[in-house]
């Protein structure tokens, strides 16, 4: 950690003005001083300059729904079934491949093994390995039969499955506190189906009783609740409960959105349109042909998801970036899809996904006058991008354009390498 001026930067600040050119002081961890235009926010003694030769300097980016241990793998067998050892690893990799790409910060969404996310987030937090803040999940609590149930009906071993089996609100109790116990950040329940795992996306298997129990034994630990939820009625449970962390909800009807847009302060979608996309459209070569059953059921629903989100966004409900990256046809790294696909399927504007991506990723984080904006006071999580994000969102999905990286006022990616071929200067 050490001091430093940003200098000759066009400055998106994520609190929804337009960029500015402008300067950034970094003191430790936090923002000590922003500027605007050429005059210098403070003198350069004692503090690193980086020239940024009118490169963008906004916040980091969150993404809201990280399997870090998704092993890009075609299905959930594949990933479940990778021995321990080598999972850590891969996860380990996985961590910095999200903050080589600017993700600063990551809300897990769920682990393929019981302490997977809580191992790679302390090793963060220590410094052992680089990655982004991280928010550690539980594995999927779903129902016997229900996704995420892998566990072959031949061998009886529960350490076979994907998720973590249970059957009533006492094997879901047993459940939740064994993850309080192992750390988690987030509990993450299965409400509803997925069509690639065997059970239809509207159904619910998991009852209200069991939800009940769930949410209750969580929030009397301080921790905080996720869930899958495509169906209607699984997304009226997440409102019903209170659970706070919305996936999906790809099928929500005129009530819902009502239901949504009246507790829209308690509430974060973060809906995986690239999941939905890309299975309906490229995972020919992994057994979802686009003509296919299968494939045409993904179509539905990405078609369905699409128009839920762009009426979620108009009624002001919070959508954020995030979704199931980790599979072979939508690997880790390639994220950023999810903005261009804000602006291009469901309407945003360029400012407005990028403030999905900054802004409201400080609310999800539960540090919004902390993360998310470049402001006096603020952490000093910033990446600085080759190119304007606002003009071609794009830019954000090549590693190249990513000229640096800071989180908590360290370079995660420095800048020197690219000094030379973009024209800035770093001095000291």
């Amino acid at each position: 950690m050490g001091n430093y001026l940003f200098t000759n930067v066009r400055i998106f600040d994520g609190t929804g003005e337009q960029p500015y050119t402008g300067e950034v002081l970094v003191q430790g961890n936090r923002i000590k001083q922003v500027g605007r235009g050429a005059s210098r926010t403070g003198s350069s003694n004692g503090h690193m300059t980086i020239d940024g030769a009118g490169a963008t300097l906004m916040p980091g980016m969150t993404e809201a729904h990280v399997h870090l241990s998704w092993n890009d793998q075609p299905s959930l067998e594949a990933i479940q079934m990778m021995p321990p050892e080598e999972h850590t690893l891969f996860a380990a990799d996985m961590a910095k491949r999200y903050i080589d790409m600017g993700w600063t910060s990551c809300m897990g969404a769920a682990s393929a093994k019981a302490r997977l996310d809580v191992v790679i987030r302390n090793a963060i937090n220590s410094g052992q390995i680089p990655g982004p803040r991280y928010s550690a999940a539980s594995q999927e609590i779903t129902t016997t039969g229900g996704l995420g149930d892998t566990s072959p009906p031949h061998i009886d071993i529960p350490d076979m499955s994907f998720g973590c089996i249970v059957s009533g609100v006492e094997e879901m109790r047993r459940a939740v506190r064994m993850f309080i116990k192992y750390g988690c950040d987030t509990i993450k329940l299965n409400l509803s189906g997925e069509e690639i795992a065997g059970v239809p996306a509207e159904e619910t298997p998991m009852t209200d009783e069991e939800v009940t129990v769930a949410v209750s034994e969580a929030k009397r630990r301080g921790l905080r609740v996720a869930a899958h939820a495509r169906s209607n009625e699984s997304i009226k449970m997440c409102v019903r409960h209170g659970i706070e962390i919305i996936y999906h909800a790809s099928f929500a009807d005129e009530e819902t959105l009502d239901l949504l847009e009246a507790n829209k302060d308690k509430h974060f979608v973060a809906p995986g349109l690239a999941w939905l996309i890309k299975t309906a459209t490229e995972a020919g070569d992994y057994g979802v042909a686009p003509d296919s059953p299968m494939g045409m059921m993904y179509a539905r629903e990405a078609e369905m998801a699409i128009d839920c989100m762009r009426k979620m966004h108009r009624r002001g409900i919070r959508v954020l970036p995030g979704g199931d990256y980790g599979f072979a046809w939508i690997p880790h790294g390639t994220n950023a899809k999810d903005l261009e696909y804000f602006v291009d399927r469901i309407g945003m504007s360029p400012m407005e996904a990028l403030l999905s991506a900054t802004k409201l990723g400080g609310q999800i984080m539960g540090r919004p006058n902390e993360l998310g904006q470049i402001k006096e006071g603020y952490l000093a999580d910033m990446i600085l991008v080759d190119g304007d994000p606002l003009s071609n969102i794009r830019v954000l999905q090549e590693k190249k354009r990513i000229l640096a990286v800071m989180k908590d006022g360290t370079f995660h990616r420095a800048p020197e390498g690219t000094a030379q071929r973009q024209g800035m200067r770093w001095t000291g």
